[in-house]
């Protein structure tokens, strides 16, 4: 009788039931166990590059940080399932919002930012809908918005109760942020 033969498996066969086992095994329990995603960890450097922007400390004359509203935080948010790094200041303007838009439009261009249009159907007025520009390309990309706000949204969004000098004029929000990897990232995406 002739010696009996092993069944053969490719040798990746159990690597791949392996493999699949724990893609279904993370999907089933809403976790990740391979993240496609960026996080937070090692971007202290990048961070404090956005920090030092200068359009955030470039404002009209006549802007103030609201009293009593502490700075804002640079840093870096994971909790959307891809990490953003951020640095904003906000702002209180006793004039027109229209001011403020002229005044970042050629602020940030001079300084090498390049305003983006909303997709046709999503325009808005400027003094609505704010400003979006970019800057860079892949790997060192950033995206800079100035967004105007109410003394509502700040109390929702930073928990700050703005005083009488927020009714005056435009509050607005600046900010600087980035991909974890400097990926280059559009206004509209």
């Amino acid at each position: 009788m002739p010696p009996r033969k092993q069944p053969t498996r490719p040798p990746a066969l159990p690597g791949t039931l392996l493999l699949a086992t724990a893609l279904l095994a993370s999907g089933v329990s809403g976790c990740s166990a391979l993240s496609p995603f960026n996080t937070c960890d090692d971007t202290e450097t990048r961070v404090k590059a956005l920090r030092s922007q200068p359009v955030l400390e470039s404002v009209p004359a006549g802007a103030t940080v609201p009293k009593g509203l502490a700075p804002e935080p640079a840093g870096c948010i994971d909790d959307s399932g891809d990490a953003w790094l951020h640095a904003e200041r906000i702002y209180v303007f006793p004039g027109p919002r229209q001011e403020v838009v002229d005044f970042y439009r050629a602020t940030a261009e001079a300084d090498g930012w390049h305003l983006q249009s909303p997709p046709e159907g999503l325009s808005s007025p400027e003094t609505t809908a704010g400003l979006c520009f970019t800057r860079g390309g892949d790997g060192d990309a950033l995206l800079l918005t100035v967004q105007f706000t109410t003394a509502r949204q700040l109390k929702i969004e930073h928990g700050y109760e703005a005083g009488p000098e927020f009714d005056s004029g435009s509050g607005f929000e600046i900010e600087v942020g980035s991909e974890t990897d400097g990926a280059k990232t559009g206004c509209f995406d």
